[in-house]
């Protein structure tokens, strides 16, 4: 008798985890996270505005 093609191992499963999402710091925590940039030079700064204004204040 034979028997099935051998099957590979399993992985195992995720484990749950009940931890407190609200003690964990999300990206919108940081600074970072609402996309400031880190503290750059003057022309850094006005390269920015230039890049950012919107076409209608050209």
């Amino acid at each position: 008798m034979s028997t099935g093609p051998e099957s590979e191992p399993r992985a195992p499963k995720p484990a749950l985890v009940f931890d407190d999402p609200l003690d964990q710091q999300s990206s919108d925590d940081t600074d970072r996270g609402w996309g400031e940039r880190p503290e750059a030079d003057g022309a850094a700064d006005l390269k920015r505005f230039l890049d950012e204004k919107p076409p209608h204040h050209l």
